[in-house]
């Protein structure tokens, strides 16, 4: 088991930058793929971005594609979202993530195919 923490949410005008951490503890965080999922006030919540054991597949949902970055240092068993150019509405509760089991290639979109969630992290857009 691997238990995840959130961190690095806060309140930033539109159009500027944040920074969220996502710090694992448990087993070997490099046995873990891992993903960035938010929710919403009001919504379910939705897939964000995904990044493999080694870093090696990335896949990014298209609403925030060329704005955000999803990166992973398994010698500090830290994940990573860089957030750019933030919009009203990336205004969310943000979720780091963890699953075992991966298919090469395969876009683990879903809530129900991850094993292991943060207690998440707020981050609010403000004009």
């Amino acid at each position: 088991q691997v238990q995840l923490e959130e961190s690095g949410g806060r309140l930033v005008q539109a159009g500027g930058s944040l920074r969220l951490s996502c710090e694992a503890s448990g087993r070997t965080f490099s046995d873990y793929h891992m993903a960035w999922f938010r929710q919403a006030p009001g919504k379910e919540r939705e897939f964000v971005a995904q990044i493999s054991k080694s870093g090696d597949n990335i896949y990014y949902t298209d609403s925030i594609k060329g704005r955000f970055t999803i990166s992973r240092d398994n010698a500090k068993n830290t994940l990573h979202l860089q957030m750019n150019s933030l919009k009203l509405e990336d205004t969310a509760v943000y979720y780091c993530a963890a699953r075992t089991y991966w298919t090469g290639n395969h876009r683990y979109t879903s809530i129900r195919e991850y094993d292991y969630w943060g207690q998440g992290t707020q981050v609010t857009v403000s004009s």
